[in-house]
């Protein structure tokens, strides 16, 4: 359920920790951690948080979505899972989806397409989905990352989720 200003007084409460609070604690809480498991915990709160549009603005004030950018490039499959799980929940806003680009995402996000991880590459390609534009098309649209995506659709058979992906994506930004 989506988040509004109301709805977050009335959940909170007069003692509660504000939405901006609690996800700095989460971002602290990960830094400071050395536990891998305690970390793949943190990332995947917060990418629980980042379908919400009321915290978009909190996330990009507090550099969630760099956070994210940030596991997609550890070896740690869980934490690529869920940094690019954070960024498909996010990038249908276009103000995230420009902080992603503007951030090197997209070549982070297209090498997620090869991950053994199903869940990561479902998020590659509905990051993809979102972040492809006009203005990031050349990047996103090259003759092997379309390679990738067209093989995906045409798995429909071994990975329904794969292929209706990539079919959308290819439906929108290559056909039509």
């Amino acid at each position: 359920m989506f988040t509004n200003a109301q709805r977050q007084v009335e959940r909170t409460g007069r003692g509660g920790t504000p939405r901006d609070q609690y996800l700095q604690d989460l971002v602290t809480q990960f830094q400071d951690s050395t536990d891998e498991g305690y970390k793949e915990r943190i990332v995947a709160n917060l990418s629980n948080f980042a379908y919400d549009p009321y915290n978009y603005a909190f996330m990009r004030q507090l550099n969630i979505l760099e956070l994210f950018l940030d596991c997609i490039t550890e070896p740690n499959e869980r934490l690529v899972e869920f940094g690019v799980g954070g960024i498909c929940n996010s990038c249908v806003d276009p103000a995230n989806a420009s902080v992603i680009t503007q951030c090197g995402g997209i070549p982070l996000v297209v090498q997620c397409l090869s991950s053994p991880v199903k869940n990561t590459v479902n998020y590659a390609l509905g990051a993809l989905y979102y972040l492809c534009n006009p203005s990031t098309k050349n990047e996103i649209l090259k003759p092997d990352v379309l390679r990738i995506i067209r093989d995906y659709s045409a798995a429909g058979a071994v990975n329904s989720s794969f292929s209706n992906l990539a079919n959308a994506f290819l439906d929108k930004h290559v056909n039509s």
